[in-house]
This record gives C-alpha cells, sequence and structure tokens, in this order.
C-alpha cells in the first residue's frame, strides 16, 4: 500500500498542471461549443417540428 502511494506521489510530482489562462482558455472554449452545439440542434429539432406538423 506504501508503495503505491510513494509511486502516486512521485507521479504527481511530475505532471504537467495548465496555468490559469489555459484553464480560462479552455473553459470558454468549452462553454462556446457547448452553446453553439445547443443553438444547431434546437434549430434542427425546430426544423423537424415544423417538417413532421407540416407533414401530418
Amino acid at each position: 500500500m506504501f508503495k503505491f502511494l510513494k509511486s502516486v506521489v512521485q507521479e504527481m510530482k511530475e505532471v504537467t498542471w495548465p496555468t490559469a489562462k489555459q484553464n480560462r482558455h479552455d473553459t470558454g472554449v468549452v462553454i462556446t461549443s457547448s452553446v453553439l452545439f445547443a443553438i444547431y440542434l434546437g434549430a434542427l429539432d425546430w426544423a423537424f417540428s415544423a417538417l413532421t406538423q407540416v407533414v401530418m
């Protein structure tokens, strides 16, 4: 068990953590992508709903 924890600590020291600026940028990209994807899917849903109303 202690060998495992020691190896975990050693590996965590080798991790390259992102900076605060990188985190803000990446978070912005994720939020923007999510909003655009939601708008796209909402538009498709609206179009297919309108199409089914016309057909039926």
